[in-house]
């Protein structure tokens, strides 16, 4: 999607969200939110009139604006519905923009949201933050960056969640078939450690300013951890790439994008080594391949349908990428000190996707 057509969606007007009668004490609240399916399984803010009309001052949209259309119901994603959804979420209002974004790029046609929402895999979706806002709004990028403790990583993860389940349809059990899920479902949500990086940002490598900001949202399967003391980058790279060789793997029957949060510990000893990330990749890529016959028969048979077309005819011997070139596997450095990395399988059948985030001219 182009700038230029963002701005002819954000020009639809949408109805109104409509307001409901509720009880004043929270409890009696949260029941009726979770009888009636609005929450994710935690209790919510109360999104009155003025908590929502607080964040809706923090985005230059009109509230009956269309950013999207959320699969699978397709239900209007306004900036009005997204900001209630952020307030039970318990953004703060400087969170909106953000999340605003972050529906946008959920929507791309290339991330495929239709089927991550569906599917019987437990794929949730990962927002990557860059840029000056993530310094601003305190997103975690160090140590426990995927963990608990900061509000920012909380509550925007969450909101996404709550969009995607009360205006995307994908309730658990109905549209959302998950086997079992994962507490990425809840809130999956980070910022790149640019500072303590020794290569250029994801949003620069994307063609983005380093100082705009912007959202990365990627269909990611879970997270591995890999605690490694290797000092040599060549050691480094070999058991990272045996890692992510595993056989009932979906990147591999289909050719997919698969990530790599590289710690900063862990980064730096790859530069002084001379790589940056184009050789990163190109290198996990060659490692990483695996020999079709490791999958089950029924997996290898429908990799063999899959695949064919790039790769011709897949025998057990033949050695599968774990994506169709080097440069979709993902690399981002966040985290704080420790010999600790993490690969993130990703979904398979989906690309990440990068939207700017739009400031406020009072927030800039």
């Amino acid at each position: 999607m182009t700038r230029g057509d963002s701005e002819e969606i954000h020009a639809t007007a949408t109805e109104r969200a409509g307001l409901i009668e509720a009880p004043d004490d929270f409890d009696e609240l949260n029941r009726l939110f979770e009888e009636r399916r609005w929450s994710d399984g935690l209790p919510i803010v109360p999104p009155t009139r003025e908590r929502v009309a607080a964040m809706l001052r923090h985005t230059q949209r009109a509230p009956d604006s269309l950013v999207a259309s959320v699969a699978p119901a397709f239900g209007e994603a306004s900036a009005e519905r997204i900001a209630i959804n952020a307030v039970m979420a318990g953004c703060k209002p400087g969170y909106l923009p953000i999340l605003i974004a972050a529906v946008e790029a959920v929507a791309a046609p290339e991330f495929n949201l239709q089927a991550i929402q569906a599917t019987t895999n437990p794929v949730a979706v990962w927002i990557i933050i860059d840029g000056p806002v993530a310094q601003r709004l305190k997103v975690n990028a160090g140590m426990n960056c995927l963990g608990q403790g900061s509000w920012a990583n909380a509550t925007i993860g969450r909101a996404l969640r709550l969009v995607l389940q009360n205006i995307g349809g994908a309730l658990p059990g109905g549209m959302d078939r998950a086997t079992h899920g994962q507490p990425g479902k809840f809130s999956f949500c980070c910022a790149e450690n640019e500072a303590e990086s020794p290569w250029p940002a994801l949003h620069v490598e994307r063609g983005y300013a380093a100082g705009e900001s912007t959202v990365t949202v990627v269909g990611a399967s879970g997270t591995v951890n890999m605690n490694t003391h290797a000092k040599d980058s060549g050691d480094m790279l070999r058991v990272i790439a045996d890692t992510m060789a595993h056989a009932p793997s979906n990147d591999y029957w289909i050719g997919g994008e698969p990530w790599i949060m590289i710690s900063p510990e862990h980064a730096h000893i790859l530069s002084r080594d001379g790589l940056g990330k184009a050789e990163v990749r190109r290198r996990l890529w060659e490692l990483s391949k695996m020999a079709a016959g490791r999958m089950a028969v029924k997996d290898f048979e429908r990799t063999q349908r899959a695949r064919r077309d790039e790769l011709g005819e897949i025998g057990p011997d033949t050695l599968l990428p774990i994506s169709t070139r080097p440069e979709l596997i993902g690399l981002v450095v966040a985290g704080g000190p420790g010999t600790h990395s993490v690969y993130v399988p990703s979904f398979g059948d989906t690309r990440s996707v990068t939207r700017p985030i739009d400031q406020p001219p009072a927030a800039r």
